[in-house]
């Protein structure tokens, strides 16, 4: 339409304007363009596959990504080994895959496998931390499911030392836990405004090799990784809370310590417990209503710049399976698909909706911040490990609350 009068052409252009911001206001995270890049595909370097994501920014801005390098594709047993890539661009270039771990001597042992069980070493649930007051990077990795090894890198991630174990944390658990299974994370860790470096870890107790039942916690350090200690049992496997495991940590803007946990419950959500130190005093659990639980890792980080209220992201598949009727299936296992970001303003009382990263097949993934506030999502899906980056509009766009709090008629 044609508007003769410079007034006409001047509230045209308002009106425009004032369409377009209304536009991007109300659009849908799906409607940004989202760079994404596959960093470890399938049948690369002779892995049949890469899974268990996990990432880190270092003090110097470089980004870590580490995962399971899988000789026997999608079983959690048989030949691992932990792979690194290390950018130091921002994610815009990528050093060639390298093995990390494990470089000690070989501890072979597949106990759900009779025959070649023996000859297999199984490196699993890496997690590393950034630690602020010494610029070193924290990493821990485990070995066939029953032991725990730390190492740390001070030069930016190019190299790691010795590798010792520290198995022996784990063995104050066993008053509570006759475990026969032990994992840290997966994903990263946590160090607190105090300078502790927290790992949440899940044990299990079943039969040798099983991984449930199970029970969450975490182990700590006060000295920079020297030593490592063990917390109380944060989480442990009930009626109502069956199997709690694969657990993420996030620092609240009072200093409290929120876990968010992964179950195979009936409530089909996320159970949380928060602690005042990270390591003991847990409170009761209590199920987060606004976060889908589909049986499946999740990730959870707190925006640096947030204070004081906490900014906090949460990324996980945001699916269930539900019935004929449309009622949703207690404590089924749904499909691991629509990979998504929720947003709290408020520490996880309550949270935005979500915002679709991967529609498709997509499952475990983690969360980091650049320095210049881009946050980086490393993920699964299909056959590969992706790193998506989501900018400020795309994190910005369409948050409404949700309540946290249980339904009237939601599941128990």
């Amino acid at each position: 339409m044609y508007f003769p009068h410079p007034f006409a052409r001047l509230c045209a252009a308002f009106l425009g304007a004032a369409s377009l911001f209304a536009t991007l206001s109300t659009a849908g995270a799906q409607d940004f363009a989202i760079p994404k890049t596959d960093l470890f595909t399938a049948g690369e370097n002779g892995f049949g596959l890469y899974r268990i994501p996990g990432m880190v920014v270092t003090q110097k801005g470089s980004v870590l990504v580490y995962c399971e390098a899988r000789s026997d594709a999608r079983s959690d047993w048989g030949e691992i080994e932990v792979h690194l890539r290390r950018s130091t661009d921002g994610g815009n270039t990528w050093e060639a895959s390298r093995q990390i771990a494990h470089f000690g001597e070989r501890l072979p042992g597949n106990p759900h496998k009779l025959n070649g069980g023996e000859k297999e070493q199984t490196v699993n649930n890496p997690v590393a931390i950034v630690d602020r007051e010494t610029n070193a990077i924290h990493f821990l990795y485990c070995i066939n499911y029953a032991r725990c090894f730390y190492m740390k890198s001070d030069d930016d991630g190019l190299t790691f030392s010795t590798p010792i174990e520290i198995t022996q944390a784990f063995e104050a658990f066993r008053g509570k836990c006759a475990w026969k299974v032990l994992a840290t994370g997966p994903g990263h860790g946590l160090q607190l405004k105090n300078g502790r470096l927290a790992v949440p870890i899940w044990l299990a107790y079943g039969k040798t090799g099983d991984h449930s039942p199970s029970m969450s916690g975490t182990i700590y350090s006060d000295d920079h990784g020297r030593t490592w200690h063990a917390g109380e049992i944060a989480l442990p496997s009930t009626a109502e809370w069956k199997n709690p495991n694969e657990a993420a940590l996030v620092e609240l803007a009072d200093g409290r310590v929120m876990l968010n946990a992964r179950t195979n419950s009936a409530a089909n959500r996320r159970l949380i417990t928060i602690s005042p130190d990270g390591a003991t005093h847990w409170s009761a659990p209590q199920f987060d209503f606004a976060l889908l639980d589909p049986k499946c890792m999740g990730s959870l980080i707190r925006v640096p710049s947030s204070e004081p209220r906490g900014r906090l992201l949460f990324c996980h598949p945001h699916n269930l399976k539900y019935d004929a009727n449309g009622q949703e299936i207690p404590g089924a296992q749904a499909g691991r698909k629509n990979l998504s970001i929720q947003i709290s303003e408020d520490d996880g009382q309550t949270w935005g909706l979500p915002k679709t990263v991967e529609e498709s097949a997509s499952a475990y993934s983690d969360l980091a911040i650049l320095p210049d506030g881009t946050t980086l999502c490393f993920y699964e899906r299909k056959q590969s490990l992706t790193i998506a980056r989501l900018s400020s509009l795309w994190m910005n766009s369409r948050a409404q609350p949700t309540p946290s709090k249980r339904p009237e008629n939601s599941p128990r």
